[in-house]
């Protein structure tokens, strides 16, 4: 069922769509309504990567907790506000909310997929088991962009759980925008994340919270370095980091390496020395 998106006698989509998703029409585009639920800055730079494609014709809405965001998202994005799943309908459903909201939208929102439904949370064992009861006769994808949207092009985590036409589509339009797809598994994944966000944003931080105001003249080449990823880490949101942390193991592990450090005689050092280069 195309066009379900209430409006003013018009689908939020428009009316006259063209052809299935999955049947390029005469101009080799492939209409897709896509429905984004997070209005965020991720969700955002989402549903533009979509709608940007030439490869694909989109039509976009937002959805999100604070009707407000949506708007914004839609004034910036173009598209429709949707309110409530249950009047809702779209070829691509993309949950795009914070990590302890994830597995709940997906629920909620993952049954007006009629195509395909796919998550940009953050994590991926839970997503990916939420999406296969709530939408399990649908294309079901897992997306972890490991980069904040201005610094694209970078990697992407991958898993499709059950991929397809729309699957394809979307990851062929981030390959367009010279991003790289790695195909990972959500246990690989969230092992890897331990590392390389919440061990990594830990020892930052620590760092950040450590450190002494010294002269410009006086930081070395390694300190000047740590201390722009200090800015570029608190330059963001601390709701986003704190859910990380809370997501994923590591931080633990950082704090007690560091007391390792602290209470290693220079035998010991060495060894330690050697451990953290391996």
């Amino acid at each position: 069922m195309r066009g379900a998106f209430p409006g003013p006698g018009l689908s939020a989509f428009g009316a006259g769509f063209g052809p299935n998703p999955f049947c390029p029409g005469p101009n080799n585009t492939a209409a897709m309504d896509v429905l984004v639920v997070g209005a965020g800055e991720m969700g955002r730079w989402f549903g533009r990567a979509l709608a940007s494609d030439a490869a694909a014709d989109v039509s976009l809405a937002f959805a999100d907790a604070d009707r407000t965001a949506a708007e914004t998202a839609v004034a910036a994005e173009g598209g429709a506000v949707v309110d409530k799943p249950e009047t809702a309908a779209a070829d691509l459903v993309v949950v795009a909310v914070p990590i302890p909201a994830a597995e709940s939208a997906i629920e909620s929102w993952g049954p007006s997929a009629e195509a395909a439904v796919l998550d940009l949370t953050g994590t991926m064992r839970g997503p990916v088991d939420t999406m296969r009861r709530h939408a399990p006769d649908v294309e079901r994808t897992s997306l972890h962009p490991l980069f904040a949207p201005e610094n694209e092009p970078g990697n992407v985590a991958v898993v499709a759980d059950a991929d397809g036409p729309v699957t394809e589509t979307v990851l062929d339009a981030l390959r367009d925008r010279g991003n790289t797809c790695y195909e990972t598994t959500p246990a690989e994944h969230d092992e890897a994340m331990e590392t390389v966000q919440a061990r990594t944003h830990a020892a930052v931080l620590a760092f950040g919270l450590a450190a002494a105001d010294v002269p410009e003249e006086l930081h070395t080449p390694i300190s000047s370095d740590l201390s722009a990823l200090v800015d570029q880490v608190t330059g963001g949101d601390a709701r986003v980091y704190a859910d990380i942390q809370a997501a994923f193991d590591g931080a633990e592990d950082v704090a007690a390496a560091a007391r390792q450090i602290a209470d290693a005689n220079p035998d010991t050092f060495d060894q330690l020395y050697e451990d953290a280069g391996r």
